[in-house]
């Protein structure tokens, strides 16, 4: 066996390493227009073939479509695009945590009642007491009286539009 020889990577090293890219590639497939055009591709026929795999019916045509953007992906450097699709990812998962803080304190918020809106109020300054209240008796006369929680809906987006708040001066302070 030669030196060069054994620094070539295997069969089965190449063959994973096709597959992760079109593994690469399908995610960028899937991906909404909004989320694509985030990603830098600067490849022109890379962005082209994901265009038509997009337009693509076929179950056969995509997977060969696929397998080109594999091909194409091979000759490009593609650490900028995973980097670009793992950040996305993870503000996806930041949001949905974040989605899911805001429902379990208004279910806190709606199973002590009225007397707890210090606890939101601790958590946005800028909430305005007096309808954090009137939304907490509202909910609760719904639920005594086995009405919809129209008054609980209301509370969630209110509080969401407080995180909402909270966020934009966040990212006013930190700019």
């Amino acid at each position: 066996m030669t030196d060069s020889e054994q620094e070539r990577p295997s069969k089965t090293a190449l063959k994973r390493e096709m597959e992760a890219l079109q593994k690469l590639g399908s995610k960028l497939v899937g991906l909404s227009s909004a989320d694509l055009a985030r990603i830098p591709i600067e490849d022109p026929d890379l962005r082209e073939a994901i265009a038509t795999a997009r337009r693509i019916k076929s179950r056969e045509g995509l997977r060969r479509q696929m397998q080109y953007i594999g091909k194409l992906m091979r000759l490009i450097d593609a650490s900028a695009i995973e980097a670009a699709l793992h950040e996305q990812e993870q503000g996806q998962k930041a949001l949905a945590r974040r989605f899911h803080e805001l429902e379990d304190l208004r279910d806190q918020l709606l199973e002590k009642g009225p007397a707890s809106t210090d606890e939101a109020l601790k958590r946005f300054p800028n909430a305005d007491r007096q309808r954090l209240r009137q939304l907490l008796m509202q909910a609760n006369r719904e639920k005594t009286a086995n009405k919809p929680p129209a008054a609980a809906r209301k509370l969630f987006r209110y509080l969401r539009e407080l995180q909402q708040i909270a966020n934009e001066e966040e990212n006013s302070r930190g700019v």
